[in-house]
This record gives structure tokens, C-alpha cells and sequence, in this order.
């Protein structure tokens, strides 16, 4: 009986002389800039023009706050809770810019041979410059929409038009954007996004 005189021996996984070396290595996809700058333009241009249906909507259905003429003058007094229609300004037009942050970022991720950082970023600065535009437009159309006519009589109510009081709104659009195109990109998973089409 012949004993066994250890544990037996695995060849080694050490390439030997007969190994076929790795001559193409996969390539890593880039970013591409040149051929997405034209279609970055057009994002651009196009999300520009979104500030006037932004503007004029806002400017139809925000409240405006009713005060008081109190005094020959023309001196105002605030009635009871008509304040709050100053937030409910901000936070409608903060809604608006955020829903059209993320239609943004949907379509222009639908936009498949496009996907990158080039026309992501064009996205997210054409919804912030539409939210500047519509914040400009919409309050001086809510001023025309508003505006009185005639001297108001003393004890009568009036309705001023309404106003943005704060330019940190205006991230809502942007941040729609950015979270909505960063959450489908996490989605896809690809090294180039899926833009190849094959």
C-alpha cells in the first residue's frame, strides 16, 4: 500500500509561454462635446421661449392680497390672513419651475443619442434662465392684470397684484432637472448611457 506523500498539486494560474496576451482592451466611452453642442444650443434656445406660457400662467393664478384703504391718502390696511397670499405666490411659482425642471429632465433624457453632460447642462441652465425670465414677465404681467385705474374710495378693498419676494425660488427649475436626469442616469446603469442605438 503506497501512502499518499502530501496533498496534491494544482497547476499554478500563472500565465504560461502559451498564453495569448490581451492585445485590444475594451474602450472606455468619453465624453463627447463637439457633436453635442449644436443640439446643447438648440435646448437652450427652446427652454428660453418656455417663459412665457411659465410667466402668464403664473400670473393668472397666483392670489393677489386684498387690503384696506384705511386713509385719504390712500394709506392701506392688511386684512386678516390676506398676507399668506405673499407664500402662496413664492410657492406656486416655485411649483411651476420645479414640474417644468423635471418635464425637462425627462424629455431631454428621451433624447437618447444626446445623453451626456453637454446637454444636461444645457438643460439645467435654460430651466434656470426660463425661471428668471417667467419670475420677470410673469410679475409685470400680474401688475398690468392688477393694476387700478381710478383712486380707490376710502373703506374700499382692493386687490394688490402679485409679487416674488425672493430670488432662492428660482433654484426649484434647476434642482428639477438635476435630480430628475441624475436619478434616470443612476436607472440606466450604462457606461455610455445607451447611446448607442444598436
Amino acid at each position: 500500500m503506497t501512502e499518499s506523500s502530501g496533498p496534491a498539486h494544482r497547476p499554478s494560474a500563472v500565465p504560461g509561454p502559451w498564453s495569448v496576451p490581451v492585445l485590444l482592451r475594451p474602450r472606455q466611452p468619453r465624453v463627447v462635446v463637439k457633436a453635442d453642442l449644436l443640439p446643447a444650443v438648440s435646448v437652450l434656445g427652446t427652454l428660453s421661449i418656455l417663459s412665457f406660457p411659465l410667466a402668464f400662467l403664473w400670473s393668472r393664478i397666483a392670489p393677489p392680497e386684498r387690503v384696506r384703504i384705511i386713509g385719504s391718502d390712500g394709506t392701506q390696511g392688511a386684512l386678516e390672513l390676506e398676507s399668506w397670499h405673499r407664500f402662496d405666490d413664492l410657492a406656486i411659482f416655485g411649483f411651476l419651475t420645479l414640474g417644468l425642471g423635471i418635464v425637462v429632465g425627462v424629455v431631454v433624457w428621451l433624447m437618447r443619442e444626446r445623453r451626456g453632460p453637454v446637454v444636461f447642462l444645457a438643460a439645467v441652465l435654460g430651466v434656470a434662465l426660463a425661471s428668471v425670465l417667467a419670475m420677470l414677465l410673469g410679475v409685470g404681467w400680474a401688475n398690468s392684470h392688477y393694476a387700478i385705474t381710478s383712486a380707490p374710495a376710502l373703506g374700499s378693498v382692493i386687490e394688490l397684484a402679485p409679487r416674488l419676494e425672493s430670488w432662492w425660488v428660482l433654484i426649484t427649475g434647476p434642482f428639477g432637472v438635476a435630480v430628475t436626469y441624475s436619478l434616470l442616469t443612476t436607472w440606466n446603469g450604462r457606461d455610455d448611457l445607451g447611446r448607442r442605438l444598436g
